[in-house]
């Protein structure tokens, strides 16, 4: 019995993690990115790989620099290959986290000018996005690769805009 109400427990680091997404959310980029921050050097590089999966993935939404988002997003595809390996977790848990993952790679690489190494991952992207589940959060993703895929095929966006590096953002 005890065993099962500690299977139930919330996990207190992705609760924090989601707290501070949602602060995020709220428009205060620069307090989320120090927060999560925090909280990475607090589990550390050699954490458990789900929290720095999913800590790795909300900092990369967090960053101003394209650079700086590629590493952060190749570290949650690091942690999540090593929990596809078995190493601190279900392996099977995780296959839904790859479509997301490389998704966002391709897209950093986009806004890279990187073009083939966006296409590598948005073949990645499409290949597993069969694990998806058929709900809204499935579907969004398998959209969002199909848009990239548009995008990469047509040689720019929908309106026109070339692919290569990002303009720089308004102030």
């Amino acid at each position: 019995m005890a065993e099962r109400r500690e299977q139930a427990a919330p996990d207190a680091v992705l609760t924090r993690i989601g707290q501070v997404v949602m602060l995020h959310h709220a428009g205060d980029r620069e307090e989320a990115r120090s927060r999560l921050l925090d909280l990475w050097a607090e589990i550390g590089q050699d954490g458990d790989p789900l929290h720095r999966c999913t800590l790795a993935h909300y900092l990369a939404d967090t960053q101003d620099d394209p650079s700086d988002e590629l590493a952060w997003d190749l570290r949650a595809l690091s942690a999540a290959e090593e929990l596809a390996e078995g190493r601190g977790g279900d392996p099977l848990s995780v296959r839904g986290f790859f479509p997301s993952l490389h998704l966002n790679l391709a897209a950093d690489y986009v806004k890279l000018g990187r073009v083939t190494a966006a296409r590598s991952h948005l073949r990645r992207a499409r290949t597993t996005a069969s694990d998806l589940s058929d709900d809204g959060y499935g579907d969004g993703v398998r959209a969002a690769i199909g848009r990239l895929e548009s995008r990469l095929d047509g040689g720019g966006t929908p309106d026109g805009d070339p692919l290569g590096p990002p303009r720089p953002r308004p102030s």
